[in-house]
């Protein structure tokens, strides 16, 4: 779903700063939910789909996105609808897809330094206290967000590798290869970020990237993946 800085390089919301981009969309998600009215959370869901559509990602793109995450939804929606009242079903499906709009719209105009250096500064208050470490926090939310389309495009190729091969669409099929697929990605991943230090004690944080004592010696011609934007 998430391409980081795949909107064009001319969409106005490229020229917001990322810190203020991050905030406005705590800010906006915290006031969805305190929002109780359905009719009012689907302007609110209608505004934030123009929003995102004034990144000026084409409106295909856009679908192949969130194809994945508003099908999600809408199971949700309909199990929940059947299990129980279907009104609060209603009101939290509209609250979270006008959230996942306006979530897409900020990490398709926001490169992984910027959402990095944004979530660091939104920390640093704790960060000063000892209470957390803004630079590890912000990589492990960085590397969430950004192996999300990665993974989804692993999928992809899986199953069209075995539609290829004949095979029927099966849960089970996927899953198995798509779970390996990404346990060695995750290894490759913590062999690079173990290389470049991440992994050592800390000393003073990791906010500006610098570390004291080097983490364990990286494999012989194995440094694993850089993480990249989607503008890459």
């Amino acid at each position: 779903m998430i391409g980081l800085a795949s909107a064009p390089e001319t969409s106005w919301l490229r020229r917001v700063p990322a810190g203020a981009k991050l905030g406005g969309l705590l800010v906006f998600g915290g006031a969805v939910f305190l929002i109780g009215s359905a009719t009012v959370l689907a302007f609110i869901a209608g505004a934030a789909a123009l929003f995102l559509r004034s990144t000026g990602r084409p409106a295909t793109a856009l679908a192949r996105d969130l194809a994945w995450p508003i099908g999600v939804l809408l199971f949700v929606l309909g199990a929940t609808a059947l299990l129980d009242d279907p009104g609060p079903a209603l009101v939290s499906f509209l609250r979270l897809l006008a959230i996942l709009f306006a979530a897409h719209a900020v990490t398709l105009t926001t490169t992984t330094a910027e959402l990095m250096a944004a979530i660091e500064a939104l920390l640093a208050p704790l960060d000063r206290r000892g209470l957390v470490d803004a630079g590890r926090v912000s990589l492990t939310l960085t590397l969430a967000i950004r192996f999300i389309p990665v993974i989804a495009e692993e999928a992809r190729e899986i199953r069209d590798a075995q539609a290829a091969r004949g095979l029927a669409a099966h849960p089970l099929a996927l899953a198995v290869p798509l779970a390996v697929r990404v346990l060695v990605r995750a290894e490759a991943v913590a062999d690079a970020i173990e290389a470049r230090g991440f992994a050592a004690p800390r000393n003073g944080g990791v906010i500006s990237g610098a570390v004291s004592s080097p983490g364990a010696p990286p494999r012989p011609g194995h440094m694993g993946p850089t993480i990249k934007d989607g503008n890459e």
